[in-house]
C-alpha cells in the first residue's frame, strides 16, 4: 500500500511536469532521490519512462481532432473530392509527417546510446545544471523576442502548428535532441525554445511540443518494456497502472492550464523557477541529502 502511495505522488510529478517546461525527467530523478520506491533497480529504469504512457493519452483524448486523418466532417483538405480519398485529411497527414521529421533526430541518439546517455547523464549534477541553463535560455529568449517586437512590431512569422514546414520542424527536432541526451532539460523546454527563436508563435510551440511528444514518448515507453519485458510481478503491475492512470488524469489539467497561461503570459516564470530548483539541487548535493 505504501509503494502505491509513493507512485500516486509520481503519477502527480509527471502529469505535471511533463507538458510544463520545467523537466519531468529532472523532477523525477530528484524525486527518486527523496522517496524510493521498493522496487528493483531494472523496474525502475522501466516504470520512470512508462508511466509517461498516460500522460501521451491525456493529449491523444485533447488534440483528437488534430491528429485523426481520416473522416468527412471537419476536412479542410481533402485527399480527392470523392470516393475513399474524401475520407482522408491531408493536412493532418501533413503534420504528421512533419512530426515525424522532427523525431528523427533524438530517435536515432537514443535506440543508438539510451544505455549510454543513462550511465553518463541520468544523475541530479547534469540535472541541476541543465534546469539553470535552460531557465536562463527561457528568459533570454522572451527578453529578445520582447525587444525585437518593441522594434519591428512584427508579430511571429508561425502563428499555427499547420503553418510549421519541413525545415522548421528539423529544427525543432534538433533541439528536442538536447533533450534526449541531456536528463534536466525538459524536452518540452528544449523544444519550445526552439521553436520560440525560429519564430514560432507560443500557442503553436507549445501545441507542437505536445503532439511531437505522442511518438517520442510511445518510442521510449517501448523501447524500456522491450528491454525489461513483459514479465511484471502482481505489484509491479499495479504500480504501472496507478502512476499511468494518475499521470493522464493529472496531465488533462496540466495541459489545459499551460496553453490558457501562454495566451496571456510568456514563459519566463518557468525559467526563474528552473533556475531557482537548479540552484536548490546543486545545494542539496553538496550538502549531501542525495545518496
Amino acid at each position: 500500500m505504501l509503494n502505491l502511495l509513493k507512485t500516486l505522488l509520481f503519477g502527480i510529478v509527471e502529469g505535471i511536469t511533463e507538458w510544463l517546461p520545467v523537466s519531468s525527467t529532472g523532477h523525477m530523478i530528484i524525486l527518486d532521490e527523496i522517496i524510493k520506491l521498493d522496487v528493483t533497480e531494472a523496474f525502475y529504469s522501466c516504470f520512470e519512462v512508462v508511466i509517461q504512457l498516460g500522460a501521451i493519452l491525456a493529449v491523444v483524448l485533447l488534440f483528437w481532432k488534430k491528429i485523426w486523418p481520416f473522416g468527412r466532417r471537419d476536412n479542410k483538405e481533402p485527399l480527392s473530392a470523392n470516393g475513399a480519398g474524401s475520407y482522408v485529411k491531408k493536412d493532418v497527414i501533413r503534420l504528421w509527417l512533419h512530426i515525424l521529421v522532427s523525431c528523427i533526430p533524438a530517435a536515432i541518439v537514443g535506440i543508438a546510446f539510451d544505455d549510454k546517455i543513462d550511465a553518463l547523464f541520468h544523475n541530479y549534477t547534469t540535472v541541476a545544471i541543465m534546469l539553470i541553463l535552460f531557465g536562463i535560455a527561457f528568459i533570454a529568449v522572451e527578453n529578445y523576442q520582447a525587444a525585437k517586437r518593441r522594434r519591428t512590431k512584427q508579430r511571429p512569422r508561425i502563428r499555427k502548428v499547420a503553418d510549421i514546414d519541413y525545415l522548421t520542424a528539423v529544427y525543432i527536432g534538433l533541439f528536442q535532441l538536447i533533450a534526449a541526451i541531456f536528463p534536466g532539460t525538459s524536452r518540452s523546454g528544449a523544444t519550445i525554445v526552439g521553436a520560440l527563436l525560429i519564430g514560432v508563435s507560443r500557442v503553436a510551440a507549445a501545441e507542437y511540443t505536445f503532439l511531437l511528444a505522442i511518438p517520442v514518448m510511445l518510442g521510449a515507453s517501448l523501447l524500456k518494456l522491450l528491454k525489461f519485458g513483459l514479465s511484471f510481478t502482481g505489484m509491479e503491475a499495479a504500480i504501472l497502472l496507478v502512476g499511468m492512470v494518475t499521470a493522464f488524469v493529472v496531465s488533462l489539467a496540466a495541459i489545459r492550464f499551460l496553453l490558457n497561461y501562454i495566451r496571456k503570459h510568456d514563459f519566463k516564470v518557468f525559467g526563474w523557477y528552473r533556475i531557482a530548483l537548479g540552484v536548490v539541487v546543486l545545494l542539496c548535493g553538496l550538502f549531501g541529502l542525495f545518496a
